[in-house]
């Protein structure tokens, strides 16, 4: 009787179905399969069929990009579709230097490898240049980088590796090395007419607009990270003649552990102009521009599955929200998340513009000069007439104020479980849901997060604020805008808006910012969901508020604006020119509209242990129960 379904890889499940099946030949009928040896032969029959069936389940899973598991695999695939994955990027700084040397030289040469070196956390790391850099000598001091043009230098090991083309078919040109920043490596091919390395070869993404002459190159992805070139095969790209020799050289590097550095020290290599080695007179002294930022992993393989066909569906033409995703992630690797918004969705309407905001990995604001770089590269791929504007990130940050209950019967450290809850909640606000544009921060998670930490966790009272940073253009007149993208909650005594301290001209004590909600003749909302933003200080003698300026703005609560009119801002209560902003949203599920990237901040957010008398039985009356409010409060300012 043969089987007409097959369903069951199981071992147990199998074996009965192999009896099941010979029990209903009749010469085997009433045969004693555990009571004899062909038992044995039953258990090799069903291991070999379970053995088979698992492998044959993991092949076809292997075979599709959804389903693979093995990077080997999934990065095979999507070369099938043309998608590269991004590969681990440098950490860059920007430094500038003086070279003072006795040389007659007119110019010196800062050798491409290592320039200097830089220290993080009692670790030291390698930062290298990947060509190399020269400058004039004036006065017998060579200038390399400057305040407004520094250099940039790469964390990693600067390394070489040539091949020489033998014309054979399955010649293959690998570099060996794990690690490599790709965006660092430079190919030179040498043929027979050629001086020096040859001529720079320059690496492209696909074969449009290449010719048979072009010098172009290739990469992908191979086994353990590696990497390996494509030239042309003479016509689609300049094919290589033989025995020339191919010179690449490039940066491998630490990826994110290389972030952080900002002292360096010199340890790099100069040369006069007829390529002689320049001994400095002094050690050069090292300013650091900006400290080393940006550095990144590989691409991860759900990164991979997610972008490929989205890569492969835009075929490399910028029209969609999802096209643009795809492809700033290709032309700037460093990205972590996109914002694309078009323009005819603004008020009032910009048509024919496109506003792209990106969350940098491990940073938050893209460089001017990278800025710059995107847009050029996105010109490639955009329509004509449709213009980019890339904007400055705009962080939207979740806090909470939470008050634990837990039961003192069944935990001896309150402090320990307070830690407990802190990981949880920080490896939540790590999740995918939250740190990117369009992210919701789910409350109901969050409230299930800290109760299930231990049996110990009675209930939680959880409350959530949201926060913007302005940053203020001090000493200058200037008006703000804040689009928080949530609707505020209107408590019509006002004190719904809160905001750290700052000082304004011609007012010596530190101001804040408050709001007092529209009232209709009865002190009641009159249902226009405004409200309007004053500048009041604290009278310290009776704790009080004395209003400095009375309307210094509006306060849009259902579409969650705050608009400061003109205003001058000397200084402010935290760095960097900071003022906190801060509201109550209407619904505890916050949400990254549009623009707005949702961060989850932990490092202010208060985790409070309350001890459960009534559960730890010391109250059973419920007298003296200690009760947190579930509503916001009256505090003037934040943090106050």
């Amino acid at each position: 009787m043969p089987f007409t379904k097959f369903t069951n890889l199981d071992f147990d499940q199998i074996k009965t179905s192999i009896k099941d099946y010979i029990r209903a030949n009749s010469d085997f009928t009433d045969f004693d399969y555990e009571g004899s040896n062909f038992s044995v032969l039953i258990d090799t029959l069903a291991y070999n069929t379970y053995i088979t069936a698992f492998n044959s389940n993991m092949i076809v899973n292997e075979s599709f990009l959804d389903s693979a598991t093995l990077r080997e695999n999934v990065v095979s695939l999507a070369r099938n579709i043309g998608y590269v994955p991004k590969s681990r990027t440098a950490a860059q700084a920007e430094i500038t230097f003086n070279v003072a040397t006795s040389s007659s030289s007119p110019t010196m040469t800062l050798e491409a490898g290592l320039v200097c070196v830089g220290a993080q956390n009692n670790s030291s790391y390698v930062f290298s240049i990947p060509e190399s850099i020269t400058t004039t000598i004036n006065s017998g001091v060579a200038t390399f980088g400057s305040q407004t043009n520094p250099i940039v230098v790469y964390q990693g090991t600067y390394l070489n590796k040539t091949f020489t083309v033998d014309g054979s078919l399955d010649q293959t040109f690998i570099l060996n090395n794990s690690f490599i920043d790709t965006s660092t490596i430079r190919v030179y091919v040498k043929g027979s007419a050629d001086t020096g390395l040859g001529r720079e070869y320059k690496r492209v993404d696909n074969i449009l607009n290449i010719n048979s002459i072009s010098e172009t190159y290739l990469i992908q992805e191979i086994q353990d990270e590696k990497y390996e070139l494509l030239f042309g095969d003479g016509i689609f790209g300049k094919k290589l003649e033989n025995d020339a020799i191919i010179t690449v050289s490039y940066i491998i590097t630490d990826g994110i552990d290389g972030n952080g550095p900002a002292l360096f020290s010199w340890g790099g290599s100069v040369s006069n102009s007829v390529k002689q080695k320049l001994s400095p007179s002094s050690t050069p002294l090292i300013t650091t521009v900006s400290s080393a930022s940006n550095g990144g992993n590989i691409e991860s393989i759900d990164s991979v599955k997610y972008f490929a066909p989205r890569l492969y569906s835009s075929q490399y033409r910028a029209v969609t929200g999802r096209d643009y995703e795809s492809i700033i992630q290709q032309v700037y690797p460093n990205t972590e998340s996109v914002s694309v918004v078009g323009g005819e969705e603004l008020d009032p309407p910009e048509f024919g513009t496109v506003l792209l905001t990106i969350k940098p990995k491990n940073g938050e604001f893209v460089s001017d000069f990278d800025k710059r770089k995107i847009l050029e590269d996105l010109k490639q791929y955009s329509l004509a007439g449709i213009n980019q504007k890339i904007l400055d990130l705009k962080l939207l940050y979740v806090e909470l104020d939470s008050y634990v209950y837990y039961n003192p019967a069944q935990t001896t450290t309150p402090t320990a479980l307070q830690t407990r809850i802190s990981d949880a909640l920080t490896t939540y606000s790590a999740s995918k849901d939250i740190n990117k544009f369009g992210g919701r921060f789910k409350y109901s998670k969050v409230l299930n997060v800290i109760d299930n930490i231990d049996t110990a966790i009675t209930s939680n009272i959880t409350k959530v604020k949201i926060r913007r940073n302005l940053k203020a253009l001090t000493n200058s007149f200037a008006q703000y805008e804040l689009c928080f993208g949530n609707q505020f909650h209107i408590d019509v005594a006002g004190k719904n808006i809160k905001s750290t301290g700052f000082k304004i001209v011609n007012q010596s004590s530190t101001v804040y910012l408050t709001d007092i909600p529209n009232k209709d003749y009865k002190g009641d909302l009159d249902g226009s969901g405004m409200g309007t933003l004053s500048v009041i200080k604290k009278d310290t003698r009776t704790d009080t508020e004395i209003v400095v300026v009375k309307s210094a703005g509006t306060v849009d609560y259902n579409r969650g604006e705050i608009i400061l009119s003109t205003i001058n801002i000397v200084s402010t209560s935290k760095p960097n020119n900071i003022v906190e902003v801060q509201a109550f949203p209407e619904s505890n599920d916050v949400i990254g509209l549009t623009d707005l990237y949702l961060n989850f901040d932990m490092s202010n957010t208060a985790i409070n242990m309350v001890k459960d008398t009534i559960t730890s039985g010391e109250k059973i009356s419920g007298v003296g129960f200690k009760v947190t409010s579930s509503y916001t409060n009256g505090a003037l300012t934040r943090g106050w």
